[in-house]
C-alpha cells in the first residue's frame, strides 16, 4: 500500500510540473495580421519613446547577477481612435540592435494592450537593455503608454519592478 501511495505522489508531482515552452511559443503577437496602411493624408502626429528594460540585475556585488523576465506593455489609451506603431526595436546594454519587431506599420485598436515577453533565460539585453518605439496617433488622441514589468521568482522569494517610457521625440 505504501508503494502505491509513493508512486501516486511521484506521478502527480511529475504531472503537475510546468512544461518548458519553446522560444517561439512566447511570441504571441501576430504582427503581420496587424499591418496597417498609413497615408500621408491621414495627418497623424508622430512620436518616439524610449523604454529601459532589464534582462539582468546585480545582487550583492557586480559579480553576482539575476536574470529577469520582462513584459513590455504597449497600451492604446484612446477610447475612440486606433494608434499605429511604425517601428519597435530592442537594443542591448551596449547599444547593439537585438531585434526589430516590426518592419511595417501596425495598429492597436482603442483601449487595446499588446505585450512583448522577454523570457528569463534570454539575458542578451543585459542590465541596460532598451526599446525604442516609433508611433503615430490622430490629432487630439492621447499618447500611447509603454511600460516594462520585470519579474523573477525563486523558491519563496520574488522580485518585480516597473519602468515607464519617456518620450524622446
Amino acid at each position: 500500500m505504501r508503494r502505491i501511495i509513493v508512486v501516486i505522489i511521484i506521478f502527480l508531482s511529475l504531472y503537475s510540473c510546468d512544461e518548458v515552452l519553446s522560444k517561439e511559443e512566447y511570441e504571441k503577437i501576430n504582427w503581420t495580421a496587424r499591418e496597417a496602411s498609413i497615408s500621408p493624408k491621414d495627418s497623424l502626429e508622430s512620436g518616439k519613446s524610449y523604454l529601459s528594460v532589464y534582462s539582468q540585475i546585480y545582487s550583492y556585488s557586480q559579480h553576482k547577477m539575476y536574470s529577469l523576465t520582462a513584459m513590455i506593455s504597449i497600451r492604446n489609451t484612446s477610447a475612440t481612435d486606433s494608434i499605429y506603431l511604425s517601428k519597435v526595436d530592442y537594443f542591448d546594454t551596449h547599444g547593439a540592435l537585438l531585434k526589430t519587431y516590426i518592419t511595417k506599420p501596425v495598429y492597436l485598436k482603442p483601449m487595446e494592450t499588446l505585450d512583448i515577453i522577454i523570457d528569463e533565460v534570454d539575458d542578451t539585453g543585459g542590465t541596460g537593455g532598451n526599446f525604442i518605439f516609433d508611433w503615430q496617433i490622430p490629432k487630439k488622441c492621447p499618447e500611447p503608454i509603454f511600460e516594462g514589468v520585470m519579474t523573477s521568482t525563486s523558491g519563496q522569494q520574488g522580485l518585480s519592478f516597473l519602468t515607464q517610457a519617456k518620450r524622446i521625440d
